[in-house]
């Protein structure tokens, strides 16, 4: 095999390797988004790190800016800066109410 060959394998190799997913994220909402819809939406952030993000923002209450992620656990500014198109800082998602029983 000449060494164009061999590059052109290995590139094509690559590129069958990488996940498109590696590559974008999707938008989501940090002050209402679910663990699983943080861990699906955001790039680097798996399910340890989305449960972090959930229970820092019970905890402190709603992020006022995507930088305030680095102060969740396991979270840096990398990781904030490659999902900064993503991440949408929108109301907090109501509760739900339990239902009343009727008497």
């Amino acid at each position: 095999m000449n060494t164009f060959n061999r590059i052109l394998a290995a590139l094509a190799f690559a590129a069958l390797s990488l996940s498109p997913a590696a590559f974008a994220g999707k938008p989501v909402n940090i002050n209402a988004a679910s663990a699983s819809e943080l861990a699906d939406s955001l790039d680097g952030i798996g399910d340890a790190k989305a449960q972090a993000i959930v229970a820092y923002r019970t905890t402190h209450g709603a992020f006022k800016s995507a930088d305030a992620l680095v102060e969740v656990k396991g979270i840096g500014l990398k990781t904030v800066e490659k999902n900064a198109a993503f991440i949408k800082l929108g109301a907090v998602a109501p509760a739900v109410a339990p239902a009343v029983a009727a008497k």
